[in-house]
């Protein structure tokens, strides 16, 4: 029984490759389970960091246009990522205002509100400070 120590040690070895292999092989399996849902018109990035939008998808051959007419053709399992649309900024105001309701601070609207011109508070200028007498 003098080797008991080190048969724990192994044991311990192997269940921790194991569980980072199992690990290692559940993100390979959704990785190639989005690529293979993969459908025009949706936004994806590439392994190199090139955004687009999937034109057509023929069996390991997809064909992204970057730019309005300009498309290349990459190998699916190239795509890194679906990129999720981003929320226009008009909609997100609208459903934070929306959530806030017509409260406004001191029942003030943002449009009423009247900002100073800056250059009003500053003295009138010294005619002393001619930068060529200098």
């Amino acid at each position: 029984m003098d080797n008991a120590p080190f048969l724990v040690i192994i044991l311990i070895a192997f269940g921790a490759m194991w569980l980072m292999s199992s690990r290692t092989r559940k993100q390979q399996r959704a990785a190639a389970d989005f690529r293979s849902h993969l459908a025009p018109g949706q936004e994806v990035m590439t392994g190199s960091g090139m955004f687009g939008t999937v034109v057509a998808v023929d069996d390991d051959i997809i064909t992204i246009e970057s730019t309005p007419g300009n498309q290349t053709r990459w190998l699916r399992a190239a795509i890194a990522k679906v990129i999720e649309p981003a929320v226009d900024a008009d909609q997100d105001d609208a459903a934070q205002d929306d959530a806030a309701g017509d409260d406004d601070i001191d029942g003030l609207n943002d449009a009423a509100v009247d900002v100073p011109d800056d250059l009003s508070s500053l003295p009138p200028a010294r005619g002393d400070e001619d930068p060529e007498k200098k």
